[in-house]
């Protein structure tokens, strides 16, 4: 089922070049959260161990507009928004400028600051 899952969510690389799930899930204070949570109920998220609610990058992505979208010749996937891709001739410089296009517009609407879960090379 975890299988099918990811094949059905994300692209193989072989195919389209990705480096899996880019940036982290947030987390952030329980009172933070419930004020994020009014200016865009659809966000939800979860209670961590340490008091914190940890909330989905994909979703604030997703709602800054960047699903599905592509910027020369690296984007956002289509199926999910934590993974970047490489259609092919995008450098690491590239995809650094997309990330951090992503990482500001998310900022600009909700305050909050992706950062990248994969190791840079």
């Amino acid at each position: 089922a975890i299988i099918q899952l990811r094949t059905e969510k994300l692209p193989d690389p072989a195919v389209l070049g990705n480096a899996g799930s880019f940036f982290k899930n947030p987390e952030i204070s329980e009172e933070s959260f419930f004020i994020l949570q009014r200016l865009s109920p659809e966000i939800d998220g979860f209670k961590t161990k340490e008091g914190k609610v940890k909330i989905s990058a994909a979703k604030l992505i997703e709602l800054s507009g960047w699903k599905g979208r592509r910027v020369g010749n690296c984007g956002v996937y289509e199926k999910h928004s934590l993974v970047l891709v490489n259609y092919g001739g995008a450098g690491g410089s590239d995809i650094v400028d997309l990330a951090n296009k992503i990482i500001e517009d998310v900022y600009q609407k909700f305050g909050l600051k992706l950062t990248a879960e994969v190791n840079f090379i």
